[in-house]
């Protein structure tokens, strides 16, 4: 419980209370399917709801605080619920982010906090970046993609969102994090996270930038904006990592910032302040040259992709610029981990290797399947998919990144929502030349697409499992359901009686 004076929060703008103006707050809830007894209530207008209807639900399961921006429809419900706390605001997504804040007994001031934006490399630079702190002697956890993880592993926690969790949940993590004793917090933010103000009230004591693309137009339907949401991150940032190798956003950034900031590039000629050079991939894994302040340090990592050396240098300049030292940094490299679903590799039978990146852009998809060939193989079997909840107009674009790189095509649906799963599929197809440059298999499911994929390589075959598996989870019809890649591979081997 919290005592909350509602025209005391710092930052929280109150335009009217009815009610009293403080009350004892046991949660901090938007959904009122999870209001309990003492909840304040916030009244989030989203894309297909407004939580203003659902204030008489949350009012009778307990809430003691409704939060909202229509003041009639307050003020209506305050003369029938004098007890309770009706407070306006013009926005209240806003709201939630001050009040989450504060009923979380400002756990952010006590962690360091590195925010990462762009279309790609978002998942595995924010967990390079959890991977070298902790190897740092910094505790650090993770929000992301892949879930809710703290310095010691991950933490059940149901994301209110694939990606950036909304305002309370973010607090509520950085509060468990501050409780296990990690002192550090590595974490995506998306464009629209930045749009719907989840991370308001952050400063993030270093913003990583990787790339843009075009991304995410089902939500933001004009690039402009889509850049105009990313950039917000640095304007909520003490320092910075700028890609300038990335033509979208890189000059924007040096033009925009007036604090400090490391620069990185693969280019020598850039300038940048970390460059990576004669970048290749060996056995265990992958090795370059960094060059830093007018030196060259030779790096072999336990990593694979040469696009993620990008990503692992953006998490080595975070590090700099969190205090740590070079020579401290190129000693514990060695040591770093594959990041779950990153060009991820697990070894199968008979020589195969089944490549896990979940690559869901079509700069991605290129860039990854770029990769995979470089590692010996006799095959390659790529499975590409549509999303389902995302825009359909960037299905197509799959197939002409994908296409003529692999010698079987695996095509399926991620997360087909409320859509027919053949209809995500087709719209994919729509992408490939015809008569097809290369065999085309399609599946209605990502369960039936990864077996379809195995069953299509023999001994020393590559087989790339790529696209957008959320969460551990299928999102159909509003549901998650469970799902695991690599349950799945272990079981079709099994059901061989072949082994890893």
């Amino acid at each position: 419980m919290r005592s909350m004076q509602f025209d005391q929060i710092p930052n929280l703008t109150v335009l009217a209370c009815h009610g009293p103006v403080t009350q004892e707050i046991s949660s901090v809830s938007y959904n009122s399917a999870e209001v309990t007894p003492g909840a304040a209530f916030f009244c989030l207008i989203g894309e297909n709801t407004d939580g203003h209807l659902y204030i008489e639900e949350a009012i009778f399961k307990g809430a003691k605080a409704i939060i909202g921006s229509q003041p009639l429809l307050l003020k209506r419900h305050a003369e029938q619920f004098p007890h309770l706390s009706f407070v306006l605001v013009e926005d209240s997504r806003v709201a939630l982010a001050y009040c989450s804040i504060h009923f979380s007994g400002n756990a952010l001031d006590k962690l360091v906090k590195v925010g990462v934006t762009g279309t790609n490399g978002k998942t595995t630079t924010a967990s390079y970046v959890r991977n070298l702190l902790n190897l740092l002697g910094k505790p650090c956890g993770f929000l992301g993609t892949t879930g809710i993880v703290s310095s010691k592993g991950k933490i059940p926690y149901k994301k209110s969102t694939p990606t950036t969790p909304l305002a309370s949940d973010i607090h509520t993590v950085f509060s468990k994090l501050v409780s296990i004793g990690d002192q550090a917090a590595a974490m995506e933010v998306s464009s629209i996270a930045l749009d719907q103000k989840r991370v308001e009230g952050i400063v993030f004591d270093v913003a990583i930038h990787t790339n843009i693309s075009e991304e995410h137009m089902e939500y933001h339907k004009v690039f402009e904006h889509y850049l105009a949401s990313k950039l917000q991150l640095f304007d909520q940032a003490k320092a910075a990592v700028i890609n300038l190798d990335d033509q979208g956003m890189g000059a924007d950034l040096l033009e925009k910032i007036d604090y400090p900031f490391l620069a990185y590039s693969q280019f020598s000629e850039s300038g940048a302040d970390l460059i990576w050079e004669n970048c290749r991939n060996e056995e265990e894994g992958l090795a370059f040259d960094l060059c830093y302040q007018g030196q060259s340090y030779p790096v072999k990592v336990p990593l694979f992709g040469e696009y993620n050396t990008g990503n692992l240098v953006a998490a080595i300049g975070a590090a700099l610029l969190t205090g740590h030292d070079m020579a401290c940094i190129l000693t514990v490299l060695p040591k770093m981990s594959q990041v779950e679903g990153r060009f991820q590799v697990i070894s199968g039978p008979e020589g195969r290797k089944i490549v896990l990146d979940y690559a869901h852009t079509p700069v991605a998809i290129d860039a990854v399947l770029t990769e995979v060939k470089k590692l010996p193989h006799r095959q390659l079997i790529a499975l590409i998919a549509g999303i389902g909840i995302r825009d359909f107009v960037k299905m197509p674009k799959m197939a002409r990144a994908a296409e003529g790189k692999a010698d079987v095509l695996v095509v399926t649906v991620d997360h087909p929502g409320y859509h027919e799963p053949y209809d995500v599929v087709n719209e994919v197809l729509k992408g490939f030349t015809v008569p097809y440059k290369q065999k085309v298999v399609t599946a209605p499911s990502r369960r039936e697409a990864v077996v379809a994929a195995l069953a299509e390589s023999g001994p020393n075959d590559i087989v790339l499992l790529s696209s957008g598996c959320i969460n551990g989870a299928q999102i159909v019809k509003g549901e998650y359901i469970p799902h695991s890649d690599e349950e799945i591979i272990d079981a079709f081997f099994l059901q061989q009686n072949e082994y890893f």
